[in-house]
């Protein structure tokens, strides 16, 4: 089973535990992280149901590739990590 863990940062808003899920992709784990913790999802999606512009999401270390559709592949081992995106000029 795939790994999904959460930044500090976004701990402080909402309270979630590393989750174990068995997906094949970033949108499913989401999915299943968002059912089992409700309060995730207005913090990583806006109205339209988009990853947030300030919500980063790295699969094995890589930042994801598919912001739009979440549909980077996952493996059995694969590690996600769901952090607040750096941004400012």
């Amino acid at each position: 089973m795939a790994i999904v863990t959460f930044a500090p940062a976004i701990q402080r808003h909402v309270s979630v535990d590393e989750q174990e899920v068995d997906s094949t992709d970033v949108h499913d784990a989401l999915a299943q992280c968002v059912s089992r913790t409700p309060g995730l999802r207005g913090y990583l999606f806006n109205d339209q149901g988009r990853l947030r512009p300030h919500v980063a999401v790295f699969v094995d270390g890589k930042l994801i590739r598919d912001r739009r559709t979440l549909r980077d592949g996952l493996t059995g081992t694969s590690s996600v990590y769901v952090a607040q995106a750096l941004s400012g000029g």
